[in-house]
């Protein structure tokens, strides 16, 4: 499932395409959950991204578009399998595969709050360290991919974060010392802008601390378990990250 940094790659990618506002002139797909007609010859009013979505933004409604484990995408080019939605422009064409597609009538900003999301310019770091507490009970492994708290973040910046910050994923967030709640939000939106950079230069693997990992920079063995109500996969370092009681 792609990321918050990834959705990011995909705004920047088309708004390089210098489309301004473009007239959708030609609408493909087997979307059926709405009727995907309403999109023809309506102007694109920009594209943006809130976490792992990515939104093309219309007048009065938007196109919310989810990649889940196995979308994908393509910009002036198609596949040989179905597209969930393509929309073609003047010059350029937008195609979707494997995704889930949905309509949103009305100003995006009503669906969304943008200081949720890790990689905005409303990010707030304060409005996350409020939410964290109040769910002193949840593990920090769970609340990382809390999409209301952290949108964008997903497994890979949940494992990264969690060693960068010292702290064990099954720590409870009543139990972390102020400091470490700060360093878990600081750590959540460094390491996205990290994610970026590094996957822009095909170089994210290779910046692996404990994801994926058989010991971490330390040398330390790497613990791998399905941790949480969430069941995600969890790469940790027993020696390294602090549990607190």
């Amino acid at each position: 499932m792609p990321e918050g940094p990834s959705i990011v790659i995909l705004k920047d990618l088309i708004k390089e395409l210098h489309l301004g506002k473009p007239e959708v002139l030609e609408v493909t797909g087997n979307v059926k959950n709405f009727d995907k007609d309403r999109l023809l010859h309506q102007k694109v009013e920009d594209f943006k991204s809130w976490g792992k979505h990515f939104l093309i933004c219309f007048n009065d409604f938007t196109v919310r578009i989810h990649f889940m484990l196995f979308g994908s995408y393509l910009i002036n080019e198609r596949k040989k399998t179905a597209v969930k939605l393509g929309l073609i422009f003047k010059k350029d064409e937008l195609n979707f595969y494997t995704c889930k597609v949905d309509l949103l009538e009305g100003n995006v900003n009503e669906h969304y709050t943008w200081q949720n999301d890790v990689m905005a310019d409303e990010w707030s770091s304060s409005t996350a360290i409020k939410k964290l507490k109040e769910k002193p009970n949840a593990l920090v492994c769970d609340v990382l991919l809390d999409q209301q708290v952290f949108s964008g973040v997903g497994n890979i910046i949940k494992n990264e974060v969690l060693y960068r910050a010292r702290i064990h994923p099954l720590n409870k967030i009543e139990d972390l010392p102020t400091a470490k709640l700060k360093a878990l939000v600081n750590e959540s939106r460094n390491y996205s802008f990290d994610f970026l950079k590094w996957k822009k230069e095909n170089a994210l693997s290779k910046h692996w601390e404990v994801y994926s990992q058989k010991e971490c920079p330390l040398k330390h063995k790497i613990n791998k378990k399905e941790l949480g109500k969430t069941h995600r996969q969890t790469y940790f370092c027993e020696k390294c990250q602090k549990i607190y009681k």
